[in-house]
């Protein structure tokens, strides 16, 4: 778990595990980065946005398939299981991503390719490897808690990204700076695109896959942010978006073969935005 101030990069709470006498390992930046699911999909419609799509506008649920290098059999990923309600409606891009629908992100992907996705979360701090193929529509990529939060936060910074920061100088005991950090930072998208993007995820804690932070935890403040869960729910990720908070929560087991039997109970809404909620609470 990581949270930070988005105007400032200053992180606010660092969980690198669940307990340190026991695990000294770092699951937040320094460990292996698991495959974040849907928390990837913002970024897709985020590129989305910069082309001139807005979240009024209308898909069609149905399946999109993709053409791949010779030899390879066309990529056509279909819907999850509890989705199908949705199959073959009109959708707003809003609709879309609230509730997560792959038919929609493969389409949006297709139109504007993997290799620029990619490029687009270059800007946005994220560092780890990502092959550039039509898969990372539905969140195939390995990427840390550390660089999600600080990506994320740049939706909640008017389109800037700012290098997450924890140490800002350290003294010797005489006040002599030893190290001072220089962040860096990034102006990805402008301010209003940015507002967009916002616009999009707060749909999902209004009506899509995050909504129980309303009804369950009573959370009413102002609040945006993305459900994800890989392949064996193995990996159940939430990022959490306030004016002045962006949290990142991953829950899994050290072992990828640990897993939950159900998508009910291994869905990132279920396994970690419970964990942002009662954090948030809190705050």
């Amino acid at each position: 778990f990581m949270a930070m101030e988005p105007e400032t990069g200053y992180i606010k709470a660092w969980v690198g595990g669940i307990s340190h006498k026991f695990f000294q390992y770092d699951h937040v930046q320094i460990g292996h980065a698991r495959q974040v699911g849907s928390t990837f999909k913002p970024f897709v419609y985020a590129l989305a946005i910069q082309e001139g799509y807005s979240p009024c506008y209308r898909l069609p649920n149905v399946k999109t398939c993709i053409d791949m290098p010779a030899g390879q059999p066309m990529y056509c990923p279909d819907n999850a299981s509890m989705d199908k309600k949705l199959d073959g409606k009109m959708l707003t891009l809003q609709q879309a991503l609230a509730h997560s629908v792959n038919y929609i992100s493969a389409y949006l992907i297709k139109q504007f390719g993997p290799q620029a996705v990619v490029d687009l979360t270059r800007r946005m701090g994220i560092v780890s490897k990502i092959d550039p193929t039509p898969a990372i529509c539905l969140g195939t990529p390995e990427i840390s808690v550390y660089e999600m939060v600080g990506a994320n936060a740049t939706f909640a910074n008017k389109g800037t990204w700012i290098e997450p920061t924890y140490i800002t100088r350290i003294e010797d005991k005489n006040g002599k700076v030893l190290y001072e950090q220089v962040q860096r930072s990034e102006e990805v998208m402008n301010e209003e695109k940015s507002y967009v993007m916002l616009q999009l995820m707060k749909g999902v804690v209004q009506s899509g896959t995050g909504v129980r932070l309303r009804y369950r935890y009573k959370l009413m403040q102002p609040m945006a942010g993305k459900t994800g869960t890989t392949q064996n729910n193995s990996d159940g990720w939430f990022m959490g978006i306030t004016p002045d908070l962006v949290s990142g929560c991953w829950v899994g087991g050290e072992d990828r073969a640990v897993h939950f039997d159900r998508t009910e109970l291994g869905q990132g809404a279920s396994m970690a935005l419970p964990i942002f909620a009662k954090y948030m609470q809190r705050v």
